[in-house]
């Protein structure tokens, strides 16, 4: 299994390419079930998680291809272009052992009861984060006309006679369920009404690539979608949006190391509530060509409180990495998270570097510390696998960090990156 051992101190000073959001990719490859043209995408991470739902659309009858893009001054690839192809679809079952690798396998569910008129899948996998139920996705296929019963672990749907639309309430924010019925309404006949949807970045670029398919969907960016159903859709070629998440992890990256760094391809309007907090914790940000620039030169790093929240509140996602960085800012900071149950699990592996934290049910007590010292640590999930990273590049001597391969399901060329900015980072095959 593999281990990453950084050697922390030093400050990193370059540009970072800020790669295609794996979180508007998955929903994105998912609606290549609603057609039966090619979908195009470009600007494609290079993730497992990524491999992990090609081998499952394969399973359904899929075609999948993936060459990189151009590379950039750095040798990395600029992302890759994914041709999908899903004339024909031989299997409308998602079996147990492709759905387990990954949470995010639960997209095709949707789709492929839209156009096929039943889909079975397996009850999902991925990161240990809450409970995370599938249930408001049944209740809202359910409440489109569909029939659904759950045996042996997987979901059972039929739709014989189609999906039909109508008025469907969210009774709390969901990312995947908002993007598992928008996909399928978008074949069902008559109009839906999505209320209290997701309002993420990742579901407009869903939204931009279905209209290019043909749909009809009204209220982007709103908590309130309206679907006129289609017969069917076409293939459209899309360009993904970029990764609000991996963007603010490498501005954090460049903040706790007091450095600085040009993150191509970064937008403010992608992260509004998480730029912000690290500016009021003293990190300088400035917007360049196609990009933003972030400082932690000569910061006085600063504690302050935040409470994660849906978009456009403060990310989830970002919560286990600033964490990270309040961790050396003086005085006390108080995080609490709203969104997922059990996403503390960084917070062990934290201290064992010299961390004082404390945890009280949904919220974590941090008292900023003057240095952070190597330890070897443990990945817990994708989040809290990059909060280690980031307190290893600040830490006195060496970080040894074990369960990388959560770090492989959401980042790609994470020490390519780093080392290009000047850090001292090496992944060791065991």
């Amino acid at each position: 299994m593999d281990k990453i051992h950084i050697q922390g101190g030093i400050p990193l000073k370059g540009v970072i390419q800020i790669a295609g959001a794996k979180n508007a990719t998955l929903p994105l490859m998912a609606a290549c079930l609603l057609t039966e043209d090619p979908l195009i995408l470009s600007n494609v991470p290079k993730l497992a998680d990524i491999h992990s739902l090609i081998h499952l659309l394969k399973d359904l009858g899929a075609e999948a291809t993936l060459t990189e893009e151009s590379t950039s001054s750095n040798s990395l690839p600029q992302g890759q272009t994914l041709n999908l192809s899903a004339k024909n679809i031989t299997n409308s079952k998602a079996s147990y052992d492709l759905v387990r690798k990954m949470r995010a396998s639960i997209l095709v569910l949707g789709p492929l009861l839209a156009r096929m008129g039943e889909a079975t899948v397996s009850l999902p996998g991925g990161c240990a984060i809450g409970t995370r139920p599938v249930d408001i996705h049944i209740k809202g296929l359910q409440h489109l006309g569909a029939e659904i019963f759950l045996e042996h672990g997987y979901i059972h749907a039929k739709a014989p006679q189609g999906l039909k639309g109508k008025d469907f309430t969210f009774p709390m924010v969901t990312v995947t369920g908002t993007e598992n019925l928008l996909m399928a309404a978008c074949l069902a006949k008559g109009t839906t009404r999505l209320i209290n949807v997701a309002r993420e970045p990742e579901i407009s670029d869903l939204v931009n690539c279905l209209i290019s398919m043909g749909a009809h969907i009204e209220g982007i960016g709103t908590d309130t979608l309206i679907i006129e159903g289609q017969k069917s859709l076409k293939g459209t070629h899309h360009h993904v949006v970029s990764d609000r998440i991996e963007l603010g992890t490498y501005a954090i990256a460049a903040a706790i190391t007091r450095g600085e760094l040009d993150l191509l391809g970064g937008k403010k309007s992608l992260i509004p509530s998480f730029l912000p907090k690290l500016e009021e914790i003293g990190v300088s940000i400035e917007e360049i060509p196609n990009g933003l620039r972030v400082s932690g030169k000569n910061a006085s790093l600063r504690g302050i409180d935040i409470t994660t929240d849906p978009f456009p509140g403060f990310p989830t996602d970002l919560q286990a990495q600033i964490t990270a960085l309040l961790c050396i800012a003086e005085g006390s900071s108080l995080i609490t998270e709203t969104i997922f149950e059990n996403r503390f699990m960084h917070v062990p592996e934290l201290m064992r570097m010299g961390a004082q934290i404390s945890t009280q049910g949904k919220s974590v007590m941090i008292r900023g510390v003057q240095n952070l010292v190597g330890a070897e640590v443990m990945a817990t999930d994708l989040r809290a696998s990059f909060s280690l990273v980031l307190a290893g590049l600040v830490a006195q001597g060496e970080t040894v960090l074990n369960r990388v391969y959560h770090l492989d399901r959401g980042y790609e060329y994470v020490e390519a990156k780093l080392r290009a900015c000047g850090a001292q980072i090496e992944r060791i095959h065991t």
